[in-house]
C-alpha cells in the first residue's frame, strides 16, 4: 500500500533515485525534440510530404517555436489544479506522462502517412500538455519524500535533481542535432520519444517507494480564494509583471539564435558546431555559474552592497540587455557581410545565463518564500505563466513581422495537381505542369501573375514573377561587381547604388539588401508601388567561390541530401541557373519581412532596457512597502514583550 506520510528515517528516501533517473531522461527528450525544431521546421518539413514547396521561412518558424513554448508554460496551471484538487501529484505526473510520449511518438512519424503538418501539430500539442502539466507537479513530488528526520539532505537532493535537469539538457543538445543531420527527423525525433518512455517506466517503478500525498481537494480552492491568497498573489504579480520580457529574449536562443549561428564561423578549437547544438551552451554554463556566483560573485558584492531579491532581478534584467545587444553586433557584422566567431555568441550565452541565474532562480527562490505554505505550488506555477506570456509575446511579434504571401497555399496545390495529372515521367525526364496565381489586378492572365512550374512529383522547378527581367538585371549587376572583386560582395549601400538605374515594370527602384557573407536580395515593391506587402517580388542570389562538382573529395551524404534526391528535388530544380557556376538564383513572391537582421535585435534590446529602467522605481516600491509592514509587525510584538528574539532578527537584518 502506498504512504501517505514520511517515513522517520536519517537516511535518503528510498524513491530518491527514481525521481532523479526520471527527471534527466525526460529533460533529455524536451530539450533533444527541442534542439531540433527550428531547424526542422526551416529545411526538412516542407520535404516530409509526397511533394516539396519552399520551405517555412524563419520569422514562422520563430512564432512557431515560441507559441509552442509558450503553451508548454501555460499548462502547468491545469496540471497543478488536477494534482492540488483532484488526482494528486503521482498520478497527474504518470498520465500526463503517457500524454507526453504520444507527443513525441506524433513527431516521429511526421512523413509516414497524412500530412506532416497535422502530425507536427499534434505532437506538439500533446507534449504541451502532458510535458507541461507535469512541470508543477515534479519538484514538489520531491519536497513531499522528506520528513522532520531528513530535511537535512533536501538541499543535497534538490542539487543532484537540478544537475540531472542540465546534464540531460546538454547532452541533447549536443546529440540530437548531429542525428537529424545524418539520421533524419524520425530518428531525431524518436529518440527523444524513446528516453521519454525510459523516463515514465522509471517512475512507475518507483511507485511503491514514493510518499502519496493526497490531493487536497476542496482546501485547495479555499485557501487560494481567500484573502491572503488573494493578496499575495496580486503582491507577487507586480513583480512577475515585468518577468515576461525577460523570457521573451531568454527564449530566443532555440530560435533567432539559432538562424544567427548559421552565418557564423562555428569551428571551436578545431570542431565544426552545428547551429542548434551551440544552445549546450546554456547548461554547461548553468553548472559551472551557479557556484561562482553562489561562493563568489554574491559575497563579493555583498560586502559593498547588499543584494536582495529584488536588487539581484534588477541587475539581471540589465545584464539581460547587454546580453542581446551583443548579439545585435554580432547580427550588425554578419550584415556587412562578415562571419564572425560563434565565441562572440557564447559570450552572449555567457551573459544570458548569467543574467538567468539573477533573475529565474531568484524569482523562483522569492515567490517560494512570500507564498503560503498551502500556495507554494500554485504560485509556482503563476510564475511559469510569465514564460508563456513571454513567449507568446515574441511569438506574436514573429508572426507581424512576415508579410503575407500569395503562395501561402502552393504545396497543397502542387499536390490536387500532381494527383489530377495522369502523366508519369519516367527517371530521366521530368514532365513539368505549371499554376497561376493572380497578381495585384487580380485577374488571371496578366502581366503581374505569378506562375510556379512543377516536376512531374510535384517539386518546384521555376517560378515566374512580376518584375523578373528588371530583377534580373539588377542580380546580374551585382555578380559582376562580386566577381571583379574577387569574391566580396557589396554592402547594402553600396549594392543600391550599383544598381539605382535600374527600374521595374512600373517604375519603381530595385531595393537591394546583403544578407550574410555569401548571399544577396534584390526586391520590387511591385505594381501596388507599396513596401512590404504580399506583391513584392524579389530575388535572393548565393554566390559560392567553386563548384561542388569540382570538389573531387569523398563526401558523406546527409539525411536531407538523401531526401532531396528521392523527391527528384536536386539544386537545379529548387533554384534557377544562368550564365555563371558561381551563383544560384531563386525568384520570391511576398513573405518578406518588416523587421530583420541587427534591427530585429537591436528591437529586443531595447524593449529589455525599457523594461529594466520601469522595474527600479517598482522594486524600489515594493521593498519599502514590505519593510513598513515587517517594522510595524515586529514593533508589535515586541511591545508586548514577546518575540524577542524576532526583533533581534529584524534589526540584524535591517543593518
Amino acid at each position: 500500500m502506498a504512504k501517505s506520510t514520511a517515513s522517520e528515517t536519517h537516511q535518503m528516501p528510498e524513491g530518491i533515485p527514481y525521481i532523479i533517473g526520471n527527471e534527466a531522461a525526460e529533460r533529455f527528450s524536451f530539450y533533444g525534440m527541442k534542439a531540433a525544431l527550428v531547424v526542422f521546421m526551416t529545411q526538412y518539413l516542407h520535404l516530409m510530404g509526397s511533394t516539396a514547396s519552399d520551405p517555412m521561412s524563419s520569422a514562422q518558424a520563430n512564432a512557431n517555436q515560441h507559441y509552442f513554448v509558450s503553451f508548454i508554460y501555460l499548462t502547468p496551471l491545469l496540471g497543478a489544479i488536477i494534482a492540488d484538487r483532484f488526482l494528486g501529484k503521482y498520478k497527474t505526473i504518470i498520465w500526463l506522462s503517457i500524454v507526453y510520449c504520444f507527443g513525441h511518438g506524433a513527431l516521429a512519424l511526421m512523413g509516414i502517412a497524412g500530412p506532416a503538418n497535422w502530425w507536427l501539430l499534434a505532437g506538439l500539442g500533446l507534449i504541451g500538455i502532458g510535458g507541461g502539466g507535469i512541470k508543477p507537479c515534479v519538484s514538489a513530488h520531491v519536497g513531499d519524500q522528506f520528513g522532520v528526520n531528513n530535511q537535512h539532505l533536501l538541499t543535497k537532493v534538490f542539487n543532484w535533481f537540478y544537475f540531472s535537469i542540465n546534464l540531460g539538457a546538454a547532452l541533447s543538445n549536443l546529440f540530437i542535432p548531429w542525428i537529424l543531420k545524418w539520421y533524419g527527423p524520425h530518428w531525431a525525433f524518436g529518440i527523444p520519444g524513446s528516453l521519454m518512455a525510459l523516463a515514465t517506466l522509471t517512475f512507475w517503478f518507483g511507485s511503491k517507494k514514493f510518499v502519496h500525498i493526497p490531493a487536497a481537494g476542496t482546501q485547495f480552492t479555499k485557501d487560494f480564494f481567500s484573502g491572503e491568497g488573494i493578496q499575495t498573489t496580486a503582491k507577487l504579480c507586480s513583480i512577475f509583471f515585468f518577468i515576461p520580457i525577460f523570457w521573451a529574449l531568454f527564449d530566443q536562443t532555440a530560435s533567432s539564435w539559432v538562424f544567427q549561428a548559421i552565418d557564423m564561423d562555428r569551428v571551436l578549437f578545431g570542431y565544426n558546431i552545428l547551429p542548434s547544438q551551440v544552445q549546450a551552451a546554456n547548461p554547461f554554463l548553468i553548472l559551472i555559474l551557479i557556484p561562482f556566483f553562489t561562493y563568489v560573485i554574491y559575497p563579493l558584492v555583498n560586502k559593498v552592497w547588499p543584494l536582495n531579491p529584488l536588487r539581484k532581478i534588477g541587475i539581471g534584467l540589465f545584464i539581460t540587455v547587454i546580453a542581446f545587444g551583443c548579439s545585435a553586433m554580432i547580427q550588425e557584422w554578419i550584415d556587412v557581410g562578415q562571419r564572425p566567431s560563434i565565441a562572440w555568441q557564447i559570450l552572449a550565452y555567457a551573459l544570458l545565463t548569467s543574467a538567468e541565474i539573477m533573475v529565474s532562480i531568484v524569482c523562483l527562490e522569492f515567490a517560494y518564500t512570500q507564498a503560503p505554505k498551502s500556495m507554494k505550488s500554485m504560485i509556482m506555477s503563476i510564475f511559469l505563466l510569465t514564460v508563456a506570456l513571454g513567449n507568446a509575446i515574441t511569438g506574436t511579434i514573429n508572426h507581424f513581422i512576415q508579410t503575407r504571401s500569395p503562395l501561402s497555399k502552393e504545396s497543397s496545390e502542387a499536390q490536387k495537381l500532381l494527383e489530377a495529372s495522369e502523366v508519369r515521367a519516367s527517371a530521366h525526364h521530368e514532365t513539368w505542369f505549371s499554376h497561376s496565381y493572380e497578381g495585384f489586378d487580380g485577374v488571371l492572365g496578366t502581366d503581374d501573375d505569378i506562375v510556379t512550374h512543377f516536376t512531374d512529383k510535384g517539386v518546384i522547378k521555376k517560378r515566374d514573377v512580376p518584375a523578373e527581367e528588371s530583377l534580373l538585371q539588377a542580380a546580374k549587376i551585382i555578380e559582376q561587381k562580386i566577381l571583379s572583386s574577387k569574391g566580396k560582395i557589396p554592402i547594402t549601400g553600396a549594392g543600391t547604388q550599383l544598381i539605382s538605374e535600374v527600374k521595374d515594370p512600373w517604375g519603381n527602384p530595385m531595393i537591394y539588401r546583403l544578407m550574410n557573407g555569401n548571399t544577396f536580395r534584390i526586391t520590387s515593391i511591385g505594381p501596388d508601388k507599396i513596401a512590404l506587402t504580399q506583391w513584392d517580388t524579389g530575388i535572393v542570389v548565393e554566390y559560392q567561390e567553386s563548384a561542388e562538382h569540382n570538389d573531387s573529395s569523398p563526401k558523406k551524404v546527409t539525411w536531407l541530401e538523401q531526401r532531396k534526391e528521392a523527391l527528384g528535388f536536386n539544386e537545379k530544380s529548387e533554384h534557377v541557373y544562368f550564365d555563371n557556376e558561381h551563383f544560384t538564383r531563386r525568384y520570391i513572391a511576398g513573405g518578406m519581412y518588416k523587421l530583420e537582421g541587427a534591427n530585429y535585435f537591436w528591437f529586443f534590446t531595447g524593449l529589455m532596457f525599457v523594461t529594466a529602467l520601469v522595474f527600479i522605481p517598482v522594486s524600489m516600491r515594493f521593498q519599502l512597502r514590505d519593510e513598513k509592514k515587517s517594522k510595524k509587525n515586529t514593533s508589535k510584538l515586541c511591545s508586548d514583550g514577546r518575540a524577542i528574539e524576532a526583533c533581534e532578527i529584524f534589526e540584524q537584518a535591517r543593518e
